[in-house]
């Protein structure tokens, strides 16, 4: 499947046009028929072009839909990676927010290694978590998952797991770095337990589908 769009360059025309006033992050990746020891230089084509555009950046390498990105989370990989990042992001004359966007579908020795890994890059922090591999505890019939495909899922079944990776994000990044919390959040109550949780922000995607904006509403006035 991979990141299906208009490409870069129709992107940055779309963002030169955005309205003021709004808070837009740059979630980059590379493209599908890239190989992963050419991945960085995707990466870096993407940084540039939307750096006077976007806010904040998202170094996604947890993708499920694009064939052979989440070995970018591998330790040397990664490292090379958020290291060209950053390296760019520095030689700016200012700079901008810079965030990993990970899997729920890691053990904990990856996310402890993640964690190392954030440490010394410099980056801001982490994005628990991307949509997931897995089919538990669903109620479909493993026919009809088998006849819908391959891809990611979100919503609800990711609630657990993204609560549980940002306490133990939390425990080896330190109070220093930010964790936006993401997976789950249908109502007020789920954006508060990632907050206890150790988030700093929580995104939502699934949610704000199914509730609409007033959901957003709901959140900001639990959490105040």
């Amino acid at each position: 499947m991979g990141f299906n769009n208009e490409g870069l360059d129709a992107l940055v025309e779309k963002l030169k046009r955005r309205k003021q006033g709004l808070v837009v992050g740059g979630n980059i990746g590379k493209n599908k028929i890239t190989p992963n020891e050419n991945a960085t230089d995707d990466y870096l084509r993407c940084f540039e072009a939307l750096f006077p555009l976007v806010d904040y950046f998202t170094v996604n390498v947890s993708s499920p839909n694009t064939p052979g990105l989440r070995e970018l989370q591998d330790k040397g990989p990664l490292t090379e990676l958020l290291n060209a990042i950053m390296k760019a992001n520095l030689a700016k004359p200012s700079h901008k927010p810079v965030y990993l966007k990970i899997a729920p579908d890691l053990s904990e020795q990856q996310i402890i290694e993640i964690c190392e890994i954030v440490l010394t890059s410099g980056i801001n922090g982490v994005i628990a978590g991307n949509t997931t591999i897995e089919r538990k505890e669903l109620r479909t019939s493993e026919a009809e998952l088998k006849t819908i495909g391959a891809g990611g899922l979100s919503g609800r079944p990711l609630k657990q797991r993204s609560d549980a990776m940002i306490v133990l994000l939390r425990k080896h990044l330190g109070a220093e770095k930010t964790i936006i919390g993401v997976g789950g959040i249908e109502t007020p109550e789920d954006a508060e337990d990632k907050i206890r949780a150790g988030a700093n922000l929580v995104q939502i995607y699934t949610g704000y589908i199914y509730s609409g904006p007033a959901l957003v509403k709901k959140i900001i006035a639990k959490i105040k």
